[in-house]
């Protein structure tokens, strides 16, 4: 047994000892020993050499397929501004180039410990911008929202030119703003109308299709999201950023369909011309997105509207997700107009169950995900009350430690009488040191006399795990935490304690829980368990501040329980 438990703590010991080596990379600047390695940076073909986004259908894959521009034509950048956000829409194809986000600081890596005043290079802040900026090309990375018609040649895409109509490109005091963009061609006029309103992430996206030929045509709308496959700077695997495309219908549900997917896809594509991919193509509702860290930007198509679902490969290391939906045979002179949303913002949780149903799905708890998600929800309801993320993770954890009070006061029973009886256990080892099979048979007679479980104490700290794990999910990718204070010191939940004063604070409990514990007879067992205190507390230098408040808060309480319960029993044995 005692062999048992020495490799159980050699094992946690060397495990905390990679992953502490992996941060240490991580906020120097090194890539993660757990990232994959990084792609070769995004190249945009120009229009006359590459095809828009395209379905998973063949029909549809070649209906995508964009117009070549045969001369130069002057086009525009017209820019949108409201109170949440800032686009930049070109006039080329009606594609949004950029989108920044105004009330969110941009995302960087604060350096590690940066409480150190800046003494050293780690410490200072490494990149962020100002303000988070979702769609962009800047040559590194590539983000961009396309809309345009297929299904006959020659009609409006994201590579015809558009004129932008007249208007306000301010919001001002006005409740909305709009951007109508015009283009003919083909024998179809396609208005595409962009509706921007006060306070609110979801762009409505009109498409109204006018044949203004001839002959029927049958056009159908594509919405489709293009993004290079490089992962996040810093990612890892304790810093889980991530970028994928993302879908759901009511049928197939939600699926996370990473861009290395979609490579093979096309490997497979290219062998086999029948390859269908691994996500579902035929869809009556549901909504395509790409998904990162925080943030999302989904499409969500017409309600009740036939549409097939798409994944491709652009081009090298760029891949896009989309929908094409049919917009039925228009006589010469009719009209259809198509009603789609863009979502691009926060992962907030409310505010994505009203945009479309499934999109907070797109919140990323895990492996846990069946804890964290009602974990959430009881933090949510507290934090409704208290206001304040600290104080809630605070109440949250009092809460936990009374939910599991009866079981974690009988662990620390058995944890007490087992200090009781030490001295018979060292007895014990004494008489038959050189002799293990009676040893342990004595030992678990010894047990059973004391009517002691050995194992008993292991089991606060293996219940508490799977909160433990789950909470720091929530904390990961709960935006309404980033940037969220606590008190003095604590201006981040989200982000590693910057003067460690929380890591330390830990290490200080766990070395009197130690102490509160019974001490093992072996001594290099003994020294373990005096280090890994320190060990972890190292290791919580790189945790979210949150996740540490919630475990010294845990250790507190721990304390003061089997305090009490071990002072209440030494009593009784003295009586």
């Amino acid at each position: 047994m005692d062999i048992n438990k020495r490799s159980i703590l050699w094992i946690v010991f060397a495990v905390s000892l990679v992953i502490l080596w992996n941060n240490w990379m991580i906020s120097t600047g090194k890539p993660s020993m757990f990232a994959p390695a990084p792609a070769k940076p995004a190249v945009v073909a120009s229009a006359s050499a590459t095809a828009a986004g395209t379905p998973a259908s063949a029909a549809a894959a070649a209906a995508v397929n964009g117009t070549a521009v045969a001369a130069p034509i002057k086009t525009e950048v017209v820019t949108i501004t409201t109170d949440v956000m800032r686009v930049d829409i070109d006039t080329l194809g009606g594609t949004i180039k950029r989108l920044e986000l105004l009330k969110h600081k941009g995302s960087a890596d604060p350096g590690w410990l940066n409480g150190c005043f800046g003494l050293f290079e780690f410490c200072k802040p490494k990149g962020g911008n100002n303000t988070e900026v979702l769609f962009s090309e800047n040559g590194k990375h590539i983000y961009l929202g396309e809309t345009g018609l297929v299904n006959a040649p020659n009609l409006p895409n994201h590579q015809t030119p558009f004129v932008a109509q007249p208007g306000a490109r301010v919001l001002n005091d006005a409740n909305q703003v709009k951007l109508v963009l015009e283009a003919e061609q083909g024998g179809v006029k396609l208005v595409k109308t962009f509706t921007f309103k006060k306070g609110d992430y979801v762009v409505d996206v009109q498409h109204t299709v006018t044949n203004t030929g001839a002959a029927p045509v049958s056009p159908q709308l594509y919405l489709q999201l293009k993004h290079d496959g490089t992962p996040p700077e810093g990612s890892g695997f304790m810093n889980p950023s991530f970028i994928a495309p993302t879908m759901y219908t009511s049928e197939s549900h939600y699926k996370k369909y990473e861009f290395k997917q979609i490579e093979k896809d096309a490997k497979s594509l290219a062998e086999d011309p029948k390859f269908k991919p691994g996500h579902v193509t035929e869809a009556k509702d549901g909504w395509v997105a790409i998904a990162q860290h925080f943030f999302v930007s989904a499409f969500v198509p017409q309600d009740k509207l036939e549409r097939t679902i798409f994944t491709k490969k652009e081009g090298d290391n760029l891949y896009s997700i989309g929908v094409v939906q049919p917009l039925g045979t228009l006589a010469p002179g009719a009209s259809v107009t198509n009603n789609a949303r863009l979502y691009s913002g926060p992962q907030d949780t409310d505010t994505l169950k009203q945009v479309t149903e499934g999109l907070d799905l797109v919140k990323d708890y895990g492996w846990l995900a069946i804890v964290a998600r009602p974990m959430w929800a009881a933090m949510a309801a507290i934090h409704s009350v208290v206001g304040n993320w600290g104080w809630t993770i605070i109440a949250f954890t009092v809460a936990i430690k009374l939910l599991f009070f009866p079981l974690s006061a009988a662990s620390f029973r058995s944890m007490a009488k087992m200090k009781t009886v030490t001295p018979k256990m060292t007895a014990i080892r004494e008489r038959y040191k050189g002799d293990p099979q009676k040893m342990n048979q004595a030992m678990m007679e010894l047990y059973k006399t004391e009517k002691i479980n050995p194992l008993g104490g292991c089991l606060p700290i293996l219940v508490q795990m799977p909160v433990f794990i789950a909470l720091y999910w929530v904390l990961n990718a709960s935006v309404e935490m980033r940037g969220a204070p606590w008190a003095l010191w604590i201006t981040d939940l989200t982000q590693h304690d910057p003067w460690a004063i929380l890591p330390i604070l830990y290490a200080i409990s766990m070395y009197i829980t130690t102490r509160l514990n019974p001490q093992p007879a072996d001594p290099v067992q003994a020294k373990m368990m005096m280090f890994m205190p320190i060990a972890f507390s190292v290791m919580f230098f790189f945790f979210p501040s949150g996740l540490v408040l919630y475990w010294v808060v845990n250790n507190l309480l721990s304390i003061a329980q089997q305090w009490v319960i071990t002072k209440k029993l030494e009593v009784g044995v003295a009586k």
